[in-house]
């Protein structure tokens, strides 16, 4: 006589295959799905801080140009043409004559 003991499992191993398969294609969905939405918040960003690149780079060609502008207007405002003529127009008059104090070479200061 033969004694053989055979037990059931509790869950058969067809029943585990096939729930191991289920939740790999449940994480394989769920890490597709998490890299995707990833993707376009990579993509979103590096849109956005390109359109901020080129309006900095827009706005420093405007100050450079407006740099320029200004050099030639305060080359012009310095000029000794302009100058002559605003010292005409405060009334200054031209010196004719100058004399110089003459200094003893001995002192510089005197009581």
């Amino acid at each position: 006589m033969s004694y053989t003991l055979v037990l059931n499992p509790p869950i058969p191993i067809k029943f585990r295959l096939n729930l191991a398969l289920k939740l790999f294609w449940i994480l394989l969905f769920i890490s597709i799905i998490s890299l995707l939405v990833l993707y376009i918040f990579q993509v979103n960003s590096f849109t956005y801080e390109n359109y901020l690149l080129k309006n900095q780079e827009r706005k420093l060609t405007e100050i450079k140009k407006e740099k320029e502008v200004l050099e030639i207007n305060f080359s012009r405002a310095n000029s000794l043409v302009n100058m002559e003529t605003y010292f005409q127009n405060q009334d200054f008059e031209k010196a004719n004559q100058v004399k110089y104090i003459q200094i003893l070479e001995t002192s510089v200061v005197t009581k």
